[in-house]
């Protein structure tokens, strides 16, 4: 037993504590002296609560400590922890204060030894990034309508049967090289290199589908060697990448021109559907012709216009003897009109001269008298005994001046 009389008066608690205050005093302790760490073990005793949080123990050969990660934090996971995994954690130290129970609440969740693959994967990507591999600018434009699309995968793999699937589904006049190659195990990327290169050279498809499916992170590796990723920036063929699922990301994905989050999404970028292009055509066939018959209508009208306006020789000639004959009329016409006006006048004029003629004068009653053919006009002008001749409306007579006056 410990010599309590020996113990300084200094040690001795002057305040009795409460289990809950010693539990939440050392709660402090172990928060304040164990920031964020990692730390690496197997899972045991996993179980997943109806709330969403996982709880579980982490042990290795000769301890083991429990552990809870919250439902806000496990769903980042993206991957489905087991029993048996050896996993590393980013924790913090904890009490559960209700029981005293020492634990580590989990803020993140990897598979063990991905720490490496993950600073690997990161110091590429940094690299490659400086070197412009990624830049916006050096991407090529995906054809539209390829003819032909090249697929660099494994002959075996699932995801090329679900590229042929899609590719025929949706064009399936679309001709297709698969360039075989190992995607996983060793010497697997210096393999999908050549196999890129090769499309290359041959530069015999339009398009070129680098696939894999899913898996961990060590499977899709192959996809995250430097060999492959400068294989993808030297083809000078439009390059899609479609490695794993769509949460997974790879150095490829980078590289590529574009990136699908499956092979399957890979193969619709590459293939427009065959259904969406009949459509397209039956709108531009439509959009033509009704343009041809607008064009086609324009044109009759102006053409009727510029008939109007068009006369052959012989219509012509029929015009030009018709505006003649037209002119004779209206010549004629007017020539009557004209002759009918001095007929006229003439008989005006004839009346007027009959009614100022001598005989008309005579007519009346009166009478030329002349001596020697000369008229006479003033008794003056005679003699007494003198003839005269003096000429009535009917006849003439001769007499004798017996008397002046």
């Amino acid at each position: 037993m410990a010599d309590y009389d020996s113990v300084s008066p200094q040690k001795i608690p002057q305040q009795i504590l409460s289990v809950s205050e010693l539990n939440r005093l050392a709660r402090d302790v172990l928060q304040a002296s164990f920031p964020l760490f990692w730390v690496s073990g197997e899972i045991s005793n996993l179980t997943r609560a109806a709330s969403g949080h996982w709880y579980f123990s982490l042990k290795d050969a000769s301890a083991q400590v429990r552990c809870v990660m919250f439902k806000g934090r496990n769903s980042y996971v993206d991957f489905i922890p087991r029993e048996g995994d050896k996993i590393e954690a980013r924790a913090t130290v904890t009490l559960y204060e209700a029981r005293g129970d020492f634990q580590l609440t989990i803020e993140f969740l990897r598979q063990a030894g991905l720490g490496d693959l993950f600073e690997a994967f990161e110091q590429l990507k940094r690299k490659l990034q400086f070197e412009g591999l990624f830049d916006v600018d050096r991407k090529q434009v995906i054809p539209e309508y390829a003819k032909t699309i090249g697929i660099v995968t494994s002959p075996d793999a699932a995801a090329l049967r679900d590229v042929l699937t899609t590719l025929k589904r949706r064009n399936p006049n679309t001709q297709v090289i698969i360039y075989p190659t190992p995607v996983q195990g060793k010497g697997a990327a210096e393999k999908i290199a050549s196999a890129i290169h090769k499309a290359n050279e041959r530069q015999e498809v339009d398009t070129l589908i680098i696939c894999r499916g899913g898996g961990s992170i060590e499977d899709l590796w192959q996809f995250n060697e430097e060999i492959v990723a400068r294989a993808i920036a030297d083809c000078e063929i439009p390059t899609i990448s479609g490695v794993g699922h769509e949460t997974d990301f790879t150095i490829c994905d980078f590289v590529a021109d574009v990136r699908a989050a499956t092979p399957t999404a890979a193969a619709e970028l590459a293939c427009q559907d065959s259904s969406h292009l009949k459509q397209k055509l039956s709108n531009l066939y439509q959009q033509l012709n009704r343009q041809m018959q607008l064009s086609l209508n324009q044109r009759s009208q102006r053409l009727d216009f510029l008939a109007q306006r068009l006369i052959s020789p012989a219509q012509k000639l029929k015009n030009q003897i018709d505006y003649v004959k037209q002119l004779q009329s209206r010549l004629n016409y007017a020539s009557k009109q004209i002759l009918q006006k001095h007929q006229q006048h003439y008989k005006q004029l004839k009346i007027s001269i009959e009614q100022l003629s001598p005989q008309a004068v005579l007519a009346r009653g009166y009478a030329i008298v002349s001596h020697d053919d000369k008229a006479i006009t003033d008794s003056k002008q005679l003699q007494l005994g003198q003839t005269l001749q003096i000429q009535l409306h009917v006849g003439e007579l001769e007499a004798n001046v017996t008397k002046k006056s």
